[in-house]
């Protein structure tokens, strides 16, 4: 498997290409916007697109699958259907943010425990509810990587304070899924600097091991 990560939105989400080098057969991560950027990567690559891949429904993440997915003629999989309510508010998101961004309806919802394919790639689907209800990490076990979108950045955690986001959630999201893949476990997270796993549990202010030790942030 081989990764590309391109900036996309003025929020510079982290829209992941990623694919099969055996088949060159690929998949579009939370491609949020800025198609002709995500053209350019995909003719550079010389990958050939299968799908698009969802963490959550935030606008900066997949305000413009849909658009593209038609465009592609390929499917949407992801997120988990309890997000379906902000997939659903996109189009009014949009204005409100200055930037564009779509309703669609995604071919497959996603739950917890289920695969992915891409090309030759199996990759296993953890619902991380939290700064999301339906948010979903992509995770490829053979390579010691994961797509974790929103739930975990380095030095930092996803907001939990937008509607059915909750904190104790997310906490045990990170804590309870995400670190038992292992501490060598690279990431790419929905904004920012790539890390992994082990680094964040040592250092992270909101959810390493010391922190948690004394107490959940306010």
């Amino acid at each position: 498997m081989r990764v590309g990560i391109i900036p996309v939105t003025p929020l510079q989400q982290n829209c992941s290409l990623l694919w099969c080098t055996t088949t060159m057969r690929g998949a579009l991560v939370d491609p949020g916007g800025d198609l002709p950027k995500l053209r350019q990567a995909i003719e550079k690559t010389g990958v050939t697109i299968e799908k698009i891949l969802v963490t959550h429904g935030h606008l900066d993440h997949c305000g413009q699958a849909g658009i593209l997915a038609r465009e592609l003629g390929v499917p949407i999989e992801g997120p988990h259907e309890e997000d379906r309510f902000w997939i659903a508010q996109l189009s009014d998101d949009g204005p409100r943010w200055n930037m564009e961004a779509h309703t669609f309806e995604p071919d497959r919802w996603l739950e917890d425990g289920d695969k992915v394919t891409v090309g030759n790639l199996e990759i296993d689907v953890v619902h991380c509810p939290g700064h999301t209800p339906g948010h979903v990490v992509f995770h490829h076990a053979p390579s010691r990587f994961a797509m974790v979108g929103d739930v975990l950045f380095q030095g930092g955690i996803g907001r939990w304070d937008f509607p059915r986001g909750n904190l104790n959630d997310l906490v045990d999201s990170i804590t309870r899924k995400l670190w038992p893949l292992g501490d060598d476990v690279t990431f790419v997270p929905g904004h920012g600097p790539v890390s992994t796993f082990g680094q964040e549990r040592r250092t992270n202010p909101y959810v390493s091991d010391r922190a948690l030790e004394q107490g959940l942030p306010g």
